[in-house]
């Protein structure tokens, strides 16, 4: 599963990325600082669930600090959007193209209001935040019209003469948006479509393929600039109202990205996600580090954190559905003495079975059973596994 982060130039994004990431993407106060789509590994925060056997992980992949897991996520920070993008404008469908990847979505915007459309700096509060919201649904929206638009004769042609359902025609054209199946699907039923009416309704498919494909989250930036009279969360609040389906999520991005640089370099000690920070050793920081840290802690505090890691997990266990999975015995520890090396983010609907054929196409076609090993319950192929399960497959292979 990948992570696209999203937004028009300036707005903090690439400092969301580090901040997700400590990747070394490119960051400037002027548009299109970011040319090409930087990727890296962010982590998801998961509670360790090897605390419920007195024990810590071992992660293969990602790390753990205190009682907390963090599980590796690809995340990749596109190109600043500017309205028309769908028609060239900026660097274009460039942008729009790199966001095929993406499973889902953090859009990134200046909740200051200090940069405008074109990501250009302007007065704080000038500019109205939430038309960045609409002109990205209104991008995104238009970029899916033209990809079907493009192709609708085919599509016709498809479900027209070759007798191919609906379904299946569009998903010839679609795969190549990392549009599943099954959302093709869930988009038809919803807006009843058929072989009768899908050619009048094209838009309507459209907008519904890009909610159902690419579900996305509002992360609301440089809150730090708003702290006056609480007008962060007044603007926040208004937000809310004007765009219900979304989550809204308050962050810091700059603020998180220097606490865990400082963090990195043994100065601080930080669990990503908690609410603050303590400082390891002050003698080795100047003065104007030490005003600066306590300036962000003031601030990080008072909104109950920086919000980063927050997104990050809701993008990947409420946008997308996912649940952390851990393959392991009775003793939890591999051959060579570590405890749950490995974790697997699965879909909502997986069973044992789905787990099963995850580790191994043999171990799904010679399943026998699984084992709960919390629970310490043998279960059969259909059981439903739960968030933070810890499953034993047995298999006659």
């Amino acid at each position: 599963m990948i992570i696209g982060i999203v937004g028009k130039p300036n707005v903090g994004k690439s400092a969301f990325f580090r901040s997700l990431t400590l990747a070394d993407a490119e960051s400037g106060d002027f548009p299109f600082t970011t040319i090409d789509p930087n990727s890296a590994i962010g982590y998801v925060k998961i509670k360790d669930p090897a605390l419920d056997f007195d024990k810590h992980s071992n992660p293969r992949d990602g790390f753990v600090l205190g009682d907390w897991r963090f599980a590796p996520i690809e995340i990749i920070d596109v190109a600043g959007l500017v309205p028309g993008a769908h028609e060239g404008k900026g660097l274009g469908n460039k942008f729009l193209d790199d966001l095929r990847q993406a499973d889902a979505l953090i859009h990134v915007i200046d909740l200051s209001g200090g940069t405008n459309e074109k990501g250009e700096k302007v007065e704080i509060n000038s500019y109205n935040p939430a038309n960045d919201i609409k002109f990205l649904e209104e991008e995104l929206d238009h970029w899916f019209l033209n990809v079907l638009k493009k192709n609708w004769l085919n599509i016709e042609k498809k479900f027209r003469q070759q007798d191919m359902k609906l379904e299946d025609a569009l998903n010839t054209v679609l795969s190549g948006l990392n549009i599943s199946l099954d959302d093709i699907y869930a988009a038809c039923l919803e807006l009843k479509l058929d072989k009768t009416n899908a050619s009048e309704n094209v838009f309507e498919l459209a907008q519904k393929l890009r909610q159902l494909s690419k579900p996305m989250i509002i992360a609301a930036n440089k809150c730090d600039v708003l702290m006056e009279d609480n007008l962060w969360e007044k603007k926040l609040n208004s937000l809310k109202e004007q765009f219900p389906n979304y989550l809204i999520i308050p962050i810091l991005a700059q603020y998180e990205a220097n606490v865990k640089t400082a963090s990195k370099a043994g100065l601080l000690d930080y669990i990503p996600g908690d609410v603050s920070f303590s400082v390891t050793d002050e003698s080795k920081l100047n003065d104007a580090q030490k005003a600066g840290l306590a300036q962000i802690d003031k601030v990080m505090k008072k909104m109950n954190g920086s919000g980063v890691q927050q997104c990050l997990d809701a993008a990947v266990f409420d946008l997308l559905k996912l649940k952390p999975i851990f393959p392991g015995g009775s003793k939890l520890e591999d051959s060579k003495g570590n405890t749950l090396p490995d974790c697997f983010l699965m879909k909502e609907d997986a069973t044992a079975l789905d787990f099963a054929y995850r580790l191994h196409t043999d171990f799904g076609k010679y399943f026998i059973k699984a084992i709960d090993i919390k629970t310490k319950m043998m279960v059969g192929k259909d059981h439903s596994l739960k968030f933070g399960d810890i499953v034993e497959i047995v298999s006659g292979k």
